[in-house]
């Protein structure tokens, strides 16, 4: 499912306007991102949860020359499946 589907599955099943029901999709995404960046985790129950990870340093090659390169240390977003989820998967 791509952010098209998603927006007319959710304007399908909340009896809103495509609009509207991307208007809605484009807020929580954007809330979201803005509670990782300020190192909150978001949490919605029965759904799971994002937070952010830490990735560490480490050494890797450029694929194209071979060479050694230091790739550095980075935040990146996690998601963590709650138990309805994956009840609702098995």
């Amino acid at each position: 499912m791509n952010k098209s589907e998603l927006i007319e599955s959710i304007a399908k099943s909340a009896d809103i306007s495509k609009a509207a029901a991307q208007r809605a999709l484009d807020s929580m995404v954007g809330a979201v991102r803005l509670s990782l960046k300020r190192g909150h985790m978001v949490t919605l129950v029965g759904f799971g949860t994002f937070y952010v990870g830490k990735r560490a340093a480490r050494a890797g090659r450029n694929p194209r020359t071979g060479a050694a390169i230091k790739i550095k240390a980075a935040k990146v977003p996690k998601f963590r499946a709650g138990k309805a989820l994956k009840d609702a998967l098995n």
